[in-house]
């Protein structure tokens, strides 16, 4: 991972985006903690360059622990933008994405190899 975040605290004391950098020429955002109205922001700017300047964005998203409808709106509007994937989403975003019912919309992977092994569809 190229960079590192460290600017802005989730409910645990850690930043929200552990890191994001360029792997195998997709552009991958680790996203951890609690993923809701008052920690967004951070995530927000970091998926929204990777949308304007990347073909394909993965969020790394195993060490997500909660989310709300913000974080659902932040994928969705992602996923209009450009390919999103969602690697290795827990219980917790499993859930949350089936329930709402965008688990048919965005495409998850069990791991971030995974996600990043999958070729580009074509939008």
């Amino acid at each position: 991972m190229a960079r590192e975040h460290l600017d802005n605290s989730a409910s645990a004391g850690l930043p929200v985006v552990a890191a994001e950098g360029e792997i195998n020429g997709y552009w991958v955002v680790r996203a951890q903690g609690d993923l809701d109205s008052d920690s967004i922001d951070p995530l927000f700017i970091a998926m929204w360059q990777a949308a304007g300047g990347h073909e394909v964005v993965v969020l790394e998203a195993s060490a997500v622990t909660f989310a709300d409808s913000s974080f659902l709106s932040l994928l969705i509007e992602v996923h209009q933008r450009t390919e999103l994937r969602i690697a290795a989403p827990g219980t917790v975003l499993t859930r949350l994405l089936r329930t709402a019912g965008v688990d048919r919309v965005l495409r998850s992977y069990p791991t971030l190899d995974a996600a990043l092994a999958a070729p580009p569809t074509a939008r």
